[in-house]
């Protein structure tokens, strides 16, 4: 998903939201690491991420929730969840969503 609405809806949102800790401890690199691991994944349509000094979101896109849940299950990715609740999360939250409808504005 590049926000210019190539992907023909209804597809999927995992929206993740977190507060982390202080300090980098391997996060940038980890996250790096594991969006080009995603974006390899069967099913994966794009990723969006914003952060702050506090709050933190990203949203990954995919066909279908199938491909949502062979991604949850990928052996990387689940040592990086225990990671982050280990070191880099205070909390965080994670809503899968339906997309219905997508359309965009650019200037």
């Amino acid at each position: 998903m590049n926000g210019k609405g190539e992907k023909q809806s209804p597809y999927y949102a995992v929206i993740f939201t977190s507060q982390r800790t202080k300090g980098d401890n391997g996060y940038g690199e980890m996250a790096k690491v594991m969006e080009e691991l995603a974006s390899k994944e069967q099913g994966f349509l794009g990723i969006e991420s914003a952060r702050d000094s506090q709050l933190g979101i990203t949203v990954s896109y995919w066909e279908t929730l199938d491909d949502i849940k062979r991604w949850k299950e990928n052996s990387a990715h689940k040592v990086a969840q225990e990671k982050g609740k280990a070191e880099w999360y205070k909390n965080y939250s994670v809503r899968v969503c339906k997309v219905e409808r997508d359309y965009s504005f650019e200037d």
